[in-house]
């Protein structure tokens, strides 16, 4: 599947599921040990933000604190909405994925960016889901792709510690079951 495919794919699953959280849902308690629903939605639009200016080649000290505290405001779901919109336009803007970014971990080839980006779309997607009782059934295609990408990386993001341990599945596990559990998560996870 085409990368940029498999983003726009995970960034519409995950504004999705912004849109179905309830008034009273944004303090329920998320798989993210010590993250309720605002505080992992706030976490994914800040990278979607972070992503436009990255992208447009500011560097993480341009950009500073800008996208600190609460980047969501008083509509969370109108905030993930544009958040995600700006940050497909500028992974779609011709050139961009020949571009190198400059993240935390260092100079990084935008094209990996964006397969990160599509993991952190797909998982967080997952776990907000299951935090709010949405359907966590995840693009079986983009799943796959995201798992074939993070089959390649997941000892590099234990020993980051960007990830927690791996869980044990049974072996039928199916492949959404399998990456969520090498994100660190259990997939039988409830409030």
């Amino acid at each position: 599947m085409d990368p940029l495919e498999t983003y726009r794919r995970s960034l519409a699953e995950f504004t999705d599921r912004v849109a179905q959280v309830g008034p009273d849902q944004w303090s329920d308690p998320t798989p993210c040990p010590d993250w309720d629903v605002r505080t992992l939605v706030n976490h994914v639009v800040g990278e979607d933000r972070w992503s436009v200016a990255l992208l447009a080649g500011r560097t993480i000290e341009q950009v500073g604190d800008r996208y600190d505290g609460d980047v969501l405001g008083p509509d969370p779901a109108g905030a993930a909405r544009q958040a995600a919109g700006q940050a497909e336009l500028a992974f779609t803007h011709p050139g961009a994925l020949e571009r190198t970014v400059g993240l935390s971990s260092g100079e990084t080839p935008a094209h990996e960016y964006l397969h990160q980006l599509t993991a952190e779309h797909l998982i967080h997607g997952w776990d907000l889901a299951v935090a709010i009782g949405a359907d966590p059934r995840l693009d079986a295609d983009a799943v796959a792709a995201c798992a074939q990408w993070f089959a390649q990386r997941i000892g590099d993001y234990q020993r980051g510690r960007l990830v927690r341990p791996e869980v044990d599945v049974p072996a039928r596990a199916d492949e959404q079951d399998r990456l969520v559990a090498a994100f660190g998560r259990d997939p039988d996870w409830a409030p």
